[in-house]
């Protein structure tokens, strides 16, 4: 079949990319995949109650075409990471085998670099040392490319790895949609807590509370009152603990212990509470808590601490994460992830030519979490999900 002929076909110089953002929804088998104008979009979802995001831009790709099937070749489609749920446009859309799409990605020895992952979110302190093998070095990136073609409704997902004249390719069968499929509402214009801080501060509070096995986590949000930003883990065979995102700042390294609290502060100079003109956590660069009426000055709500820890592996990759909460409880972790030329993640620390420079990509993967009712805590996990629809 010619290439014009095909409903998709995309060109990628760095499979790198494509793995580091697919591997940060690969808690679930199975992926459901739409095809748009604009870029290829990743659902995955556990129980109704969680579901990752991932939104391939073809920006990441150096050659993008998609040919709209005849019923939609009139649609606009001008998709993002915030509207790329499509509104009943009939784009493509499908069930692969994530796990197989992720080790065909790995076939060349293209991985997440666990090692890395974990030195760069362990500290949010200037590392000198960078990591390298025999499979992540920039010029094997660049020499390496992947293929993705979608020939027509029903057809396999093809794949193609190239590199250095060896050329793999792999088909993977699609599936028709779950009709029953329900994807989590999150209410963008009834947001009442937003939170912007770097997403290695997030992923050492969530490993600090893991540490004691909690079943439920709690965020607790206020603009008025002590504490302003906390997450508490409960529920676990251990005793309560909790991590509190300060207003001042230490001259230590940025944390302080004691037997119940963990506060992280940022490094730097001290600074007193008095001479802040906002009352936010030093860590954060945007800090909104609007709580409605009936609930006080304070946000609470609780969520399964194991399906906020599937959102892990973004944590630990991702340069800053949005931390959105809407009316209804829904929970968003937005996780930003800036790569450079050579496809590794750009994070606040790493050289660059220029803030914004030209030669580095930003892509976006979401998390929604359903949050936890009383009889949730008992194993009614869809309690919620149904109260919403």
């Amino acid at each position: 079949m010619a290439e014009t002929e095909r409903i998709f076909i995309a060109v990628s110089s760095n499979a790198h990319q494509l793995f580091t953002l697919l591997n940060c929804i690969g808690f679930a088998q199975n992926a459901t995949v739409q095809i748009t104008p604009d870029g290829i979009r990743f659902s995955v979802e556990e129980g109704r109650v969680v579901q990752g995001l991932a939104f391939l831009d073809k920006a990441l790709f150096t050659t993008y075409t998609f040919n709209l099937p005849p019923t939609t070749a009139n649609a606009e489609g001008d998709l993002s990471m915030e509207d790329a749920e499509s509104d009943g446009l009939d784009y493509p859309c499908f069930v692969v085998s994530l796990s197989a799409l992720l080790e065909t990605l790995k076939i060349f020895g293209v991985n997440d670099s666990p090692s890395a992952s974990a030195s760069r979110a362990g500290s949010v302190q200037p590392s000198t040392v960078s990591a390298s093998s025999a499979f992540n070095a920039p010029a094997l990136l660049l020499s390496r490319s992947c293929t993705f073609q979608y020939a027509s409704h029903g057809s396999p997902l093809g794949i193609t790895l190239a590199e250095t004249g060896v050329k793999t390719t792999c088909e993977l069968t699609t599936y028709v949609p779950d009709e029953g499929e329900v994807e989590i509402p999150f209410q963008r214009d009834g947001i009442i807590m937003k939170i912007i801080m770097r997403s290695a501060w997030l992923h050492n509070a969530i490993t600090e509370l893991g540490s004691t096995s909690p079943s439920i986590l709690r965020i607790s949000a206020s603009a008025k009152e002590e504490p302003y930003f906390t997450l508490s883990g409960s529920g676990g065979p251990f005793s309560q603990s909790s991590v509190e995102f300060s207003i001042e700042d230490t001259p230590s390294n940025g944390t302080q212990v004691d037997s119940h609290r963990k506060v992280l502060t940022n490094d730097g100079t001290s600074r007193s509470r008095a001479t802040r003109a906002k009352l936010a956590p030093t860590v954060t660069e945007t800090f909104l808590v609007s709580p409605p009426f009936s609930m006080g000055p304070r946000i609470k709500q609780d969520y399964r601490f194991s399906f906020i820890h599937k959102a892990s592996r973004a944590m630990a990759a991702a340069n800053k994460v949005s931390i959105r909460g809407d009316r209804q409880g829904v929970l968003s972790l937005q996780f930003m992830m800036e790569f450079d030329r050579n496809g590794s993640i750009v994070t606040s620390n790493s050289t660059r030519s220029g803030k914004d420079s030209p030669a580095s990509t930003v892509s976006f993967v979401d998390f929604r979490f359903v949050p936890l009712l009383d009889e949730d805590e008992l194993g009614g996990g869809d309690a919620m999900l149904d109260e919403m629809d």
